[in-house]
């Protein structure tokens, strides 16, 4: 008789659990979770230390390291990878004043991993600062059960066309709604900026949107947010998937609609900002596009085919309200002739910060 592999991970007794969850710790020590990019690019690592103080800061945390040749980022003849603390938040799961920290990983001759791609984006943001970058990112994702099959569909069939879904309320259009609930709200303890969540046009797709933060910030917080969402859905049996099209066929793919601002754009008449800004994105679509999922643009080419809300991977294009639009100039916009645009090409599996690092070196830093 087959056994449902949901059952291990979620069918442990959580009200067990919480009785030593509850066990007050020493005064004088907390949890560090500290959490990095793997050499996937897209999923992330964490594990866990005692500190005997309160950090302030991530830079009084101390360098830690960790097997990188489990990792896909070392060989296991010389396989310590370092973790560098670089943002620090409130942790949901061990609560108190537990720490989660995001870090960059260093190989043994101090060289950043190839899946550290924050220290470059670090010095952009910084050479922008002036310009005041700021950035709201939508994550697109799907739930999977354990077997991979989106979670609430027919185990033999398919659910009804798309239509019903997007912002769907009801058993028959909704799947997964505790997992979204949950999340959002230890985001919202663990500090990080977001700000609203929707049920997406496919069934079992959920979108959350985080911002708007400046800088460095904005993919900092978006990938603690995952690292959250997926423990989140741990807790309940479930997968979650980034793929940008987890379903073949008549079905939205799932994306990280970026939307951008610099200080002069968000000032009266930014709209010739906005513009300019989208003549440089213009000159530089294949750049952008080689930035914008994992692989330089191949898992995009299942996603950007024109249709189902996307423009064609192949030809750049802008306008205002059009979300088959490769940038979409919100009307609301428009109208104000001020305000912000959405880059609507990056996948959801895209590293946030490649795609705030190469629009700013696109259009802030003329790059």
């Amino acid at each position: 008789m087959a056994i449902s592999l949901t059952t291990y991970t979620a069918a442990t007794n959580k009200a067990v659990l919480e009785r030593y969850m509850n066990l007050p710790l020493p005064d004088s020590k907390i949890l560090a979770t500290y959490v990095w990019v793997d050499g996937t690019g897209e999923f992330v690592r964490s594990k866990t230390r005692t500190v005997d103080f309160h950090p302030k800061h991530p830079s009084e945390l101390p360098i830690w390291n960790f097997d990188g040749s489990s990792t896909y980022q070392a060989e296991g003849s010389n396989s310590d990878i370092y973790l560098h603390p670089c943002a620090m938040y409130q942790d949901p799961f061990n609560k108190g004043d537990n720490k989660i920290v995001m870090c960059e990983t260093y190989k043994y001759n101090k060289k950043p991993t190839e899946t550290n791609h924050r220290k470059t984006c670090l010095e952009a943001m910084q050479k922008a600062a002036d310009q005041h970058p700021w950035f709201g990112i939508e994550q697109e994702y799907t739930l999977l059960d354990m077997d991979n099959h989106p979670f609430g569909w027919p185990k033999n069939g398919f659910p009804g066309p798309q239509g019903p879904y997007y912002c769907g309320v009801g058993a028959n259009k909704v799947f997964g709604r505790d997992i979204v609930e949950a999340h959002y709200r230890a985001c919202l303890f663990a500090g990080i900026q977001i700000c609203g969540t929707n049920a997406e046009v496919m069934p079992s797709q959920w979108e959350y949107q985080v911002g708007p933060c400046e800088g460095i910030t904005m993919a900092d917080d978006l990938w603690v947010s995952r690292y959250i969402l997926h423990r989140v859905a741990e807790d309940f049996g479930i997968n979650v998937s980034l793929d940008p099209k987890p379903m073949v066929g008549h079905w939205n793919g799932s994306g990280l609609h970026t939307n951008f601002s610099t200080k002069a754009m968000r000032e009266d008449n930014g709209i010739l900002e906005i513009e300019k800004a989208i003549d440089k994105l213009s000159r530089h679509h294949l750049r952008h596009i080689r930035a914008y999922d994992l692989h330089e643009g191949k898992d995009n080419e299942r996603r950007l085919v024109g249709s189902l809300e996307t423009s064609n991977i192949h030809d750049f294009s802008a306008g205002v309200a059009n979300r088959g639009c490769s940038v979409r100039i919100p009307r609301s916009v428009a109208e104000e002739r001020k305000g912000y645009f959405e880059d609507r090409r990056p996948a959801s599996n895209a590293d946030p910060y490649q795609v705030t690092e190469v629009l700013v070196r696109t259009v802030c830093l003329d790059e």
